[in-house]
């Protein structure tokens, strides 16, 4: 018996837990199995020809939001053409309602609910052998013209399960794709909104053999792992004793987990900051609202200062990204409660904030009530809200508007420096400003047509400009900036309209090439010729102080916790100042941006005004600290005061000179 188990994730750099540990459970009696990933994207006639010719007996297909409404048409094209093959769906978007499903698609002979391993496999006995369905515990199926739901099967031991994860066939992949891995199954929590608050418990697999596979997906090459665990810190002794096994092995592969941040113990929390490599874990954390009225009501306990602490703790070590989520359209949070949601977890400037639309799940609490607080919502998946009792549908397509901005502008982190400036400095809030610039997009009809990234900033400049933005000159500046770093190779276009003149641009990279040393030991090394380093520079003048617009925009800014704030500040001040103090010093690379400059926020702002003020105490600072090479001045760091942007910067652009091939970037005030 051929046995295809199948299932379409939402991209191809996905791959599927589910269908390998249904493979590995069932593989020792039933040798014949193959699994078949596809995507969302492929054409459904290009699956059901690809499936056709594998010839299977049974097709089993792993059903999610993301992919069922694809997978109930692909189910019914292939009934058509191979009607003796039964079809068997399971997962999450299946379990709850399998009753609606096999009314919905005739094509459907078996849904099988919860825990999957155990009650496949017994389906597939019974399909092979003596067909007695009724035995399946666990399963829906058909009997003629009545459809039959057993009782449920008993959860599962998860330490009898077999290893996903030890298929040869998955190893050339590895190092190209995600791979999902879990610890645990089930939740402690109860939200209303969530799945996961169906299954009460948590279930862990033994530690010892979640090292081994790990260790073993890592030497063999994975570079990307996602663990699947509701809250991966629930048990503090469990993660803290992974969190140190994936400090010793990482061997550069990234890990990825959603925690719970208000329940992170302090010394969790100092573990982390004092050991956790740059870059090799990244946390998710759901906020989803700060409005303590609705957390009520959806049954979610929450501590907002406790995640904030958290959540700026681990910012303030610079070691762990963050994904923060958050859910507009729950109860009680209408568009103004809501704008204060978003305001309050965008203050701690995560490097990730997505923002999501409810979404009625079949089989949560939230969807049993939704006539209570007047949802509508779409009647196929992914079951979006469409009005609430408190926010009616223009104000969710206004947040699409905002939510659409808040992507393209904050979580690509194409437009870091400009974006804090304008945050910071320009808008009265975050909100106010993905608001603002979401609705000028549409209004543009910017929605309708592709973009490609130099129109990032020209949009953006253009709603500026419109909207009469002061402080254009500096904008514009952060803008170079950003557009400079997001390019691994010397860019060949820019996208504004004045250029260096070519002998200044000259003269500048003479004194470069004849005195490296002014901008970075490594460059003084690499002895390149003005020839050769032409290949690898961009300069350009910004027509103020970038050192001090920088400083303004970087160190840690949270509202919540001045307190907090004030400590952290103090300390990163104060390695600012020891950085500054070299002339010349490299300012961090594109990854690490401003975040990773220092000093508490400055208000530019004010200081734009007094540009006149300050030019004289410049202009006798430049000179005092002015450098001779062959006749000319090369500029130095002067002892301007540290708030004024009054000047000009030479801004240098290296490329290509690491193995990182990130841009780095260096200053010389002018």
């Amino acid at each position: 018996m051929r046995i295809i188990l199948a299932t379409l994730n939402a991209k191809y750099i996905h791959t599927s837990l589910a269908i390998r540990l249904l493979k590995a459970y069932s593989e020792h009696e039933f040798e014949d199995i193959l699994l078949a990933e596809y995507t969302i994207k492929d054409p459904l006639m290009n699956i059901v020809s690809d499936l056709f010719q594998k010839q299977p007996d049974v097709i089993g297909f792993s059903c999610y939001i993301w992919n069922i409404e694809e997978t109930v048409k692909l189910v019914a094209i292939l009934k058509q053409v191979m009607p003796e093959v039964k079809i068997v769906l399971g997962g999450p978007e299946v379990s709850y309602e399998p009753l609606y499903w096999m009314k919905r698609e005739a094509g459907i002979d078996f849904v099988v609910n919860g825990d999957g391993e155990e009650t496949f496999h017994h389906l597939l006995q019974e399909i092979r052998d003596e067909h007695k369905y009724h035995f399946v515990y666990g399963a829906a199926y058909r009997k003629g013209e009545e459809l039959i739901v057993n009782p449920p099967r008993p959860k599962s031991d998860l330490n009898t399960l077999p290893t996903p994860h030890r298929f040869a066939e998955d190893l050339p992949e590895l190092s190209k794709r995600i791979v999902y891995f879990e610890t645990s199954r089930g939740c402690p929590f109860n939200c209303q909104f969530c799945l996961s608050s169906i299954e009460v418990g948590v279930r862990y697999y033994d530690i010892e053999r979640v090292k081994s596979d790990l260790l073993y997906l890592i030497e063999g090459g994975a570079k990307v792992i996602k663990f699947l665990d509701r809250t991966f810190n629930i048990n503090r002794n469990y993660a803290m004793e992974m969190f140190q096994f994936l400090i010793d092995n990482h061997q550069g592969c990234v890990f990825q987990f959603e925690i719970t941040a208000d329940i992170m113990r302090p010394e969790v929390l100092d573990f982390l900051a004092q050991n956790a490599p740059p870059g090799v874990f990244r946390f998710e954390i759901g906020v989803q609202s700060t409005n303590d009225e609705t957390n009520e009501l959806v049954k979610r306990r929450q501590n907002f200062t406790k995640l904030s602490r958290t959540v700026m703790k681990i910012k303030a070590s610079g070691n762990i990204d963050q994904h923060l989520d958050l859910i507009a359209g729950l109860p009680m949070e209408d568009y103004s409660t809501f704008r204060k949601t978003f305001n309050d977890v965008f203050a701690m400037e995560p490097e990730e904030l997505q923002l999501g639309f409810l979404k009625m799940l079949r089989g949560t609490g939230l969807r049993a009530q939704a006539a209570k607080y007047d949802y509508t919502y779409m009647e196929h998946a992914p079951y979006e809200i469409l009005s609430s009792h408190v926010m009616p549908f223009s104000d969710i397509i206004r947040l699409k508007r905002l939510e659409d901005v808040l992507e393209k502008y904050w979580n690509s982190q194409r437009l870091a420096h400009s974006v804090k400036y304008l945050i910071r400095h320009v808008f009265p809030s975050p909100f106010d400003f993905f608001q603002e610039f979401g609705d000028y997009w549409e209004a543009r009809g910017w929605q309708k047509i592709g973009h490609q990234l130099e129109d990032l900033f020209t949009r953006l400049q253009d709603f500026l400009t419109d909207r009469g933005t002061a402080s254009m000159d500096i904008i514009t500046g952060l803008m170079k900036l950003d557009y400079f770093l997001g390019h691994k190779y010397k860019p060949r276009k820019i996208w504004w309209d004045e250029v260096m003149d070519k002998s200044e641009w000259a003269k500048y990279l003479k004194q470069i090439a004849g005195q490296p040393e002014l901008i970075s030991a490594k460059l003084a090394e690499a002895g390149l010729s003005e020839r050769e380093l032409q290949k690898y520079i961009v300069l350009d003048v910004l027509p103020f102080r970038l050192e001090p617009v920088l400083d303004s925009i970087s160190g840690l800014r949270f509202d919540g916790l001045a307190g907090a704030e004030g400590e952290n500040a103090g300390t990163l001040e104060s390695s600012a100042d020891s950085a500054d103090s070299k002339p010349g010093a490299a300012t961090e690379t594109a990854g690490g941006l401003a975040d990773k400059r220092a000093g508490a926020a400055t208000d530019i702002a004010g200081s734009h005004a007094d540009k006149g003020a300050g030019s004289t105490a410049v202009a006798e600072a430049a000179e005092n600290a002015a450098v001779a090479v062959a006749g000319d001045i090369v500029p130095a760091v002067t002892n301007a005061h540290p708030g004024s942007s009054a000047g000009s910067t030479l801004l240098i652009v290296l490329y290509q000179q690491d193995e990182s091939q990130r841009a780095q970037y260096y200053t010389l005030p002018i």
